[in-house]
């Protein structure tokens, strides 16, 4: 198949295109530099620079590469976790102005299937963890309600119309090589310097995913059903398990304690949310209906 790669030089870019030609497939990835995508372009994907915010152009690199299917990565996240508040802005701009260009770019040309990065982790459980017919955290406030709202509108434009098929997928959070979770990731640096704690009791229940099994999920979604899917492991677990463990398989010391009150005063509600309140998904459907098998979280001993 002919996929167009939008988001290429992205955490899930790199191994989704990598993955993409190990199975066979004519790849066409876009990135603002190209050179940040030579390696790819070694492997055999088709390299182009292009600005999303230029409609003219994502559309005439989709035509010329006469794409059957476009897959939106499209993102603009800061290189430390630390950082999100100050970058959000920046990524809705990337994944609303940049992607409606390249939904456009795709219908014009004619493509046929449409996979949307989406959130796994911003949804609200009627109960237990979150399946495919649970909504977004909308009105879970501050910076937490910005970005689920930006992802409520993404999925709302992908199955706005019937061409072309839309996929959205609801990727946990990233973990890996190339991503803040991992021992020479940002979220290590954190933990080793004691700035993240757990709050509360540490209830919140964060689901992951490692990013070599999320670009196996998004190239079985390529063929599969077209619909909603969680991409997250099988391992769903509060702050309280995970973190201590993370801080162990990093090398760093225990993770601090923060009362609920302190961690308002000092971080704010949203780190209160992913603290206390964050739900993890179900990944029931993914592994029915797209064969995914994700491993299990590498630091859980």
């Amino acid at each position: 198949m002919r996929v167009f790669v939008a988001g290429a030089s992205g955490a899930i870019g790199r191994p989704l295109v990598t993955e993409l030609i190990r199975q066979g497939h004519q790849v066409t990835g876009i990135s603002r530099r190209a050179s940040s995508l030579d390696h790819l372009g070694k492997l055999g994907a088709t390299i182009v620079e292009v600005d999303v915010f230029d409609a003219a152009a994502v559309e005439q690199a989709v035509r010329e590469s006469q794409a059957e299917a476009v897959i939106d990565e499209l993102t603009s996240l800061p290189a430390t976790p630390a950082e999100i508040g100050n970058a959000l802005a920046g990524d809705r701009k990337v994944r609303i102005e940049g992607g409606g260009n390249l939904r456009r770019a795709a219908q014009a040309a004619g493509v046929q299937r449409y996979l949307q990065q989406a959130s796994g982790f911003f949804l609200k459980a009627t109960s237990g963890l979150a399946t495919e017919a649970d909504r977004l955290a909308i009105d879970a406030g501050g910076n937490v309600a910005f970005s689920a709202t930006s992802y409520n509108e993404l999925e709302e434009r992908l199955f706005s119309t019937s061409q072309p098929a839309g996929t959205a997928l609801r990727y946990g959070f990233f973990y890996g090589p190339g991503t803040w979770y991992h021992r020479e990731g940002a979220a290590a640096d954190q933990v080793r310097k004691g700035e993240f704690p757990i709050i509360g009791e540490g209830s919140g229940v964060w689901s992951f995913v490692h990013v070599e099994d999320a670009a196996a999920a998004t190239v079985a979604a390529l063929t599969a059903e077209p619909g909603t899917y969680n991409v997250v492991d099988s391992d769903p677990l509060p702050v309280s398990h995970w973190l201590p463990q993370f801080c162990r398989w990093v090398g760093a010391p225990p993770p601090p304690h923060l009362s609920l009150e302190d961690a308002l005063a000092i971080a704010g509600p949203e780190a209160v949310y992913y603290g206390t309140k964050i739900c993890g998904a179900a990944n029931e459907k993914a592994r029915k209906v797209l064969n995914f098998r994700p491993r299990r979280l590498e630091w859980l001993v």
